[in-house]
């Protein structure tokens, strides 16, 4: 697989990650909460539409999208589709630095099982 298409689906695993935690800090944000406490669709919806880190996420999501397009159309997906399970890891790695949240051994190893599935299929 040349290095350029590696490049692009890195890229498109790291912006995915990247939605995920931005997306976490955005529906954790007090106006969310809040909205969601009321219950109010339309207060939901707008505080949503409102708020940066959404907004962040759901950009990222889309531009992740176009550039896993461009690896779609340079290699097979049979090929391609197992490195998302890297995603795992970088997020793993996100929301333990940004986010702070728990790390055990049995999801670090669970993480380094999809990595090595990863790992395996691509060498297939």
């Amino acid at each position: 697989m040349p290095i350029a298409v590696v490049g692009l689906i890195l890229l498109s695993v790291t912006l995915s990650a990247i939605a995920q935690i931005s997306l976490k800090i955005g529906m954790s944000s007090p106006a969310v909460s809040t909205a969601l406490a009321q219950g109010e669709a339309g207060r939901i919806a707008l505080s949503v539409v409102a708020t940066p880190h959404i907004l962040t996420g759901l950009a990222c999501y889309g531009l992740g999208m176009v550039v896993w397009l461009a690896v779609l159309a340079k290699v097979d997906v049979t090929m391609a589709y197992p490195f998302v399970g890297l995603g795992f890891l970088v997020t793993l790695a996100l929301g333990v630095l940004l986010l702070g949240e728990s790390m055990s051994l049995t999801r670090v190893i669970g993480t380094l099982l999809v990595v090595l599935g990863v790992v395996l299929t691509a060498q297939s």
